[in-house]
C-alpha cells in the first residue's frame, strides 16, 4: 500500500549551479506503506523533482533536512 506525501523546501537554497525555492512544492507518492518519504534514498521525490522542475536532486546536495512533509491520506 502506498501513501501519498506534499514535499516542500524549507528556504531557498543554491549549489551547483542549481536553484531549490520553497515554491518548487511536489507531491509524491510511495511505492512503500512508510511515514516518510525519505525512507529509501528518496528515490521518488528525485524523480518528480526531475520531472517536474528539472531539478537535480543529487547534484544540489539535497537531503531531507531541506524539506518539510506532510501526509496527504
Amino acid at each position: 500500500m502506498s501513501k501519498v506525501f506534499r514535499v516542500t523546501p524549507k528556504r531557498i537554497k543554491r549549489v551547483n549551479g542549481t536553484i531549490l525555492t520553497p515554491e518548487m512544492s511536489i507531491v509524491v507518492t510511495t511505492r512503500q506503506h512508510t511515514d516518510n518519504p525519505f525512507y529509501n534514498g528518496a528515490s521518488e521525490i528525485k524523480e518528480q523533482y526531475m520531472r517536474q522542475y528539472n531539478f537535480d536532486y543529487k547534484k544540489a546536495c539535497c537531503s531531507a533536512n531541506d524539506f518539510n512533509y506532510e501526509k496527504l491520506d
